[in-house]
């Protein structure tokens, strides 16, 4: 698979020095930032495309529990594989609830570069 070498950020903003589109050259991090679009993006977002994502957002109002830990890991497993699965293997997600946040830790392979990495995102509910 051939890696992208020049790609948009995300969220889109203005490089103040050219004065033109910030541009990601770091294939992992364009990767990564392509997890956390899955990850945040609720289901009916997109007009376009209304199943892409994960909604991990939608949180904030269901009760902070290992029951909603559990649904979330295998929602965001299944995200990932569904949105990304020909960029990253999802080896392993784990969702701790932890007071009023949840703590998210997403082990992934890179498949061009078969190259292991790690994704920790904190949500605050």
């Amino acid at each position: 698979m051939k890696e992208p070498t020049d790609s948009l950020l995300h969220p889109i903003r203005v490089d103040a020095g050219i004065g033109e589109l910030a541009r990601e050259t770091d294939y992992a991090e364009h990767v990564e930032q392509m997890m956390r679009q899955v990850l945040f993006t609720s289901p009916g977002d997109r007009v376009n495309r209304p199943e892409f994502g994960c909604g991990v957002r939608r949180l904030v109002f269901a009760p902070n529990s290992e029951v909603s830990a559990n649904l979330l890991k295998v929602t965001i497993f299944q995200g990932l594989d569904r949105w990304l699965g020909t960029v990253v293997r999802v080896e392993d997600v784990r969702v701790e609830a932890l007071g009023e946040r949840m703590e998210i830790r997403i082990a992934y392979v890179l498949r061009a570069r078969q190259e292991r990495r790690y994704l920790n995102v904190e949500v605050t509910l």
